[in-house]
This record gives C-alpha cells, structure tokens and sequence, in this order.
C-alpha cells in the first residue's frame, strides 16, 4: 500500500472517531438519553447503544494507532529524493556578499 493510500485512511479513521466520540456523552447520556433512556434500562436499547459507541471507539483509535504505524514504513525514503533536491541545488547561482563601506570620521571633517 502507498503512504498516500494510508493517509487516506487515516483521514477517514479521524473523522468516524471525532463523530463517534461527538456523539457520546460523557455522563453517560448521549446518543441513549435522546431515546429516552434517562432512567434505567428500557428494553436493552439503551445498554445496547453505549456498548456499541465503547467498542466502535476503541476499534477506530486502534485502528487509528496501527494505521499510523504501518503508514511510518510506507514513507517514502532514499536515493530519489537527495538526487532531486541536488538538482535543485545544481541550478542556484551563489554570489558573495557586497561591502558596504562607511564614511569614516576623518572624511566628513574634511
């Protein structure tokens, strides 16, 4: 897989997490309480909602987590890019710095 393709996924990874966790409460309300679960458990439904918000959380930040490290050996390292930026630096004329010279003292008494 290329970096950009794991980029790619990572993006996409980041936002599911910051929508699943935008949707928890952390009082434990969230996503439950506006089916009206405020009290105890109604019918499941609202155990059930939490449990899915927890283990989709964990699964996208370890999915996030692994993502980021298999993307660190996609990166595109060696040969290719030094022999371009050495071209580069072929091309790039150095000039030396020009003096300026100030009047001095004896000069400006004349």
């Amino acid at each position: 897989m290329s970096y950009t393709a794991f980029l790619i996924l990572i993006l996409i990874v980041a936002i599911a997490l910051i929508l699943i966790v935008m949707v928890q409460n952390p009082k434990g309300g969230g996503l439950s309480s506006s089916f009206g679960g405020g009290g105890g458990a109604s019918l499941g439904g609202v155990q059930n909602t939490n449990n899915f918000l927890d283990r989709t959380t964990w699964t996208l930040a370890i999915a996030m987590f692994v993502l980021i490290l298999l993307a660190n050996f996609a990166i595109p390292r060696g040969g290719d890019n030094n022999f371009k930026l050495d071209n580069t630096l072929d091309g790039i004329e150095t000039t030396a710095p020009v003096e300026t010279t100030t009047p001095s003292t004896n000069d400006s008494l004349k």
